[in-house]
């Protein structure tokens, strides 16, 4: 597997897995009815660095960095994965997340913040508890889970000095 830099040409695979991954309503903010402009932008806009995780020609999923805050937060790194289900269990999340933890620092960020963490996606907490996050807040009932109806977000964080641990 490679990870690079996403370019435009990636947009169309890139939707497809956008629209899979908020299809469940169970582990993303966006409806599935977001269209398909508004996820490009996500991906695209000025001031957004994306990356795409590919097997030869095919994308498996996807990361991107921006500035948790303008100005004075601007030293403070976010990041967005989205992985195909249909690729998941493949250990793609963790290898997306290692390299976006390498890169934010290279990119000259010195922490990285997750804001939105759903607490019952399992998956996702156990991941970045496993690449050093630590739950620093949690957000009662923030989420609307289109199963379990409202349930707690977690804003985690990490330095980014100390990669090699």
């Amino acid at each position: 597997m490679q990870i690079r830099p996403a370019v435009i040409s990636d947009a169309d695979p890139m939707w497809e897995i956008f629209r899979s991954v908020v299809a469940g309503g169970d582990t993303y903010v966006f409806a599935p009815e977001t269209p398909r402009d508004r996820a490009d932008e996500y991906w695209f806009a000025p001031g957004v660095s994306s990356y795409v995780a590919c097997d030869g020609e095919t994308i498996l999923g996807m990361y991107k960095i921006v500035a948790n805050q303008p100005d004075l937060g601007s030293h403070v790194a976010n990041a967005s994965f989205m992985v195909d289900p249909n690729a998941a269990g493949r250990g793609i999340g963790k290898q997306l997340g290692r390299h976006s933890l390498k890169e934010a620092r290279r990119l000259g960020f010195s922490y990285m913040q997750f804001n939105f963490v759903v607490s019952s996606n399992e998956a996702a907490v156990g991941l970045w508890k496993s690449l050093g996050f630590s739950i620093v807040g949690t957000l009662p009932r923030a989420f609307l889970h289109s199963q379990l109806g409202y349930v707690d977000v977690f804003v985690m964080y990490r330095s980014l000095e100390d990669l090699d641990a």
